[in-house]
């Protein structure tokens, strides 16, 4: 009887449920709410799925996010490992290479102008920088912090990592991906509210044909551009250019296939599950982590105005020829903004279609948040 008690008693030991906390309940919650989001929703189900599902396991199972010196048995946590890539910079990159090879730069190159309201769309990005500065933020967090109005989560992972901003990487990448999955709830209403009904119903010429050439020539030339201005791009958008150059080049399906399938969905499941695993209760559950979510929500919210204003003054420069809700999808959720432009514009005129006219400035996003975080970098000397 005593060997049997002694049995149970230690199995009892072993299970979770005598070493959680509350906090660890609560973030088990916020894991389900982000499945039902993703699954019932249809929220970005590629990201939210693997995000929320790490969220659940390192808030079950701490030690899985253990490293090899913290562990007891001297081999370290599974997720540990998954993570690592992230911190150096490895999954962001090939996650753009992936996005490249899937992406059509035709409607930039037709419309070099969508290279401008990509622009305005990043001023989201500083306004958040000067914001987070302001709550007490440091520099390099605040710049970290600060590309979530970018609404693109490789980018956010990969400029924390070279900040060396690990702490908040967490919840700086939860941010980031949670704004990319709520764009069709967060932007219609400022696009609404900044734009006159006319204006939403302003239907725009059909893009010129691209040739094949061009649409080869561009990655080249923006990588060479880019990368010598800012060389510490390099890693993003030379993996974005060169997946792009795998697709227009049409001599590497092979690799394009790849790039754009397996590939970018291995790399998915890795990166999602190890960011949701970085948001144990210990280190979610804080004010900074609050103030994270709030400036990234007004960090996008600023991005996707400044986007529509700049659209309205080249709607104005032009005659009427621009309608400014394209002018939103400069924020880099590829390629959700996009279509959250063109949903806008047909609720005023059925007939207004948009999308490929907002995949101009959509595109260009990409490149400018890639950029912004160049600029950071170059700013604080990181290479």
């Amino acid at each position: 009887m005593e060997y049997i008690t002694s049995t149970l008693g230690n199995l009892m030991d072993q299970t979770a449920f005598l070493n959680l906390t509350w906090g660890n309940y609560v973030m088990i919650a916020v894991a389900c709410g982000f499945l039902y989001l993703a699954i019932k929703k249809g929220f970005e189900p590629l990201l939210l799925v693997p995000i929320a599902f790490g969220m659940l396991l390192v808030n079950i199972y701490p030690d899985i996010m253990l490293s090899i010196e913290e562990s007891s048995n001297g081999v370290g946590g599974l997720l540990h490992y998954f993570y690592l890539l992230d911190e150096w910079a490895i999954l962001p990159s090939l996650i753009f290479m992936g996005v490249g090879a899937m992406t059509d730069f035709g409607p930039l190159i037709a419309n070099p102008k969508s290279f401008l309201l990509g622009a305005a769309a990043q001023f989201g990005i500083f306004a958040a920088y000067l914001g987070a500065m302001a709550m007490g933020f440091s520099d390099k967090a605040a710049a970290a912090i600060s590309i979530i109005g970018g609404a693109d989560g490789p980018t956010s992972i990969f400029l924390a990592g070279k900040l060396q901003q690990t702490a908040i990487l967490g919840p700086i990448a939860v941010a980031a991906y949670s704004y990319m999955s709520l764009v069709p709830i967060i932007q219609p209403p400022i696009m609404k509210l900044l734009t006159t009904e006319e204006e939403r119903k302003i239907k725009m010429e059909q893009l010129r044909p691209v040739s094949q050439l061009e649409k080869i020539l561009f990655p080249i030339i923006i990588t060479i551009v880019v990368s010598l201005i800012l060389p510490t791009t390099a890693p993003l958008v030379g993996m974005l250019m060169l997946g792009n150059l795998f697709k227009e080049c049409g001599v590497v399906r092979q690799l394009t296939e790849t790039a754009s399938n397996a590939l970018m969905y291995i790399v998915v499941i890795l990166l999602g599950t190890s960011v949701g695993a970085t948001t144990s209760a210990e280190a979610f559950l804080n004010m900074d982590t609050l103030k994270i979510v709030a400036l990234g929500l007004v960090a996008f919210s600023f991005g996707t105005a400044a986007g529509v204003l700049f659209g309205k003054l080249m709607c104005k420069i032009t005659g009427g020829k621009v309608n400014p809700l394209i002018g939103s999808a400069g924020v880099s959720a590829v390629p959700m903004a996009a279509r959250v432009s063109q949903k806008v514009g047909a609720e005023a005129d059925p007939t207004n279609f948009l999308l490929m006219h907002a995949m101009g400035p959509n595109v260009a996003g990409v490149i400018g948040t890639a950029v912004a975080a160049g600029t950071f970098m170059a700013i604080f000397g990181v290479k």
